[in-house]
């Protein structure tokens, strides 16, 4: 079975360069709780928008506490159904570093938004297993059923509006619906090469300038917008 991987023996941020966020939230039964995760610092201020903006909203998290509870197992995190940010980890089924070890990757309710791979042709691969038989059909308006709630589709523009333009759900194999990122390596790179002052100015000219995009294009469908502004603003 392909894994997810766990903690590494070296990571390529500092440990300086890494801040915890700590933020209220509703779990899934309406119940205010205290979660936190680990992020790079340059990011920190717009993580801390995002869970502001997803508690305003009543978003359920079921939990949120930092990956060395899990000893770095990913998937033990998602099976606990944990968002999280920080592992020090590589990317599913490789070597180089996944963005989650740079502190800029979020993954949100896994068991509502279940990571997919598909080994073999034919075959998926559905993390954690328990999603399989509730929340692979992603469609939220069907005869008969009941609205489910904590599904990443909800809130993809809340993370877009603070720098976590990728979603996880856009892509095609794997399909990882759990998962927002920031834009691409160079731009990461680019951080954690500047002072955390410089980086955290970077970050937010890159968050306004993704923002700025949107409202420019009023006359077109957010998910229209969103397409435009992320290939506009991807570094």
């Amino acid at each position: 079975m392909q894994t997810r991987g766990t903690i590494t023996s070296s990571n390529p941020v500092s440990c300086d360069r890494l801040r915890r966020v700590n933020f209220r939230h509703v779990n899934f039964n309406g119940v205010i709780k205290t979660g936190n995760i680990v992020v790079l610092d340059s990011v920190a201020e717009q993580v801390e928008g995002i869970f502001s903006e997803l508690f305003k909203q009543r978003f359920p998290i079921h939990k949120a506490v930092v990956i060395e509870h899990y000893q770095g197992n990913d998937e033990a995190s998602m099976v606990d159904n944990n968002t999280s940010d920080f592992n020090g980890r590589s990317i599913t089924g490789g070597a180089s570093w996944s963005k989650h070890a740079y502190g800029v990757a979020i993954d949100i309710n896994p068991l509502q938004n279940p990571y997919i791979s598909y080994p073999e042709e034919g075959s998926a691969n559905i993390l954690p297993p328990s999603s399989s038989k509730f929340f692979v059909n992603r469609n939220n308006n069907r005869p008969n059923k009941k609205q489910r709630v904590g599904m990443a589709e909800n809130v993809i523009d809340v993370f877009a509006r603070h720098g976590f333009i990728i979603w996880g759900g856009d892509w095609d194999t794997p399909i990882d619906y759990q998962h927002f990122e920031v834009g691409s390596y160079n731009f990461i790179h680019k951080l954690i090469n500047q002072s955390p002052d410089s980086a955290r100015q970077m970050f937010n000219q890159y968050v306004n300038h993704y923002n700025d995009c949107i409202s420019k294009h009023i006359q077109k469908d957010y998910a229209s917008k969103r397409t435009i502004c992320i290939n506009e603003v991807r570094q």
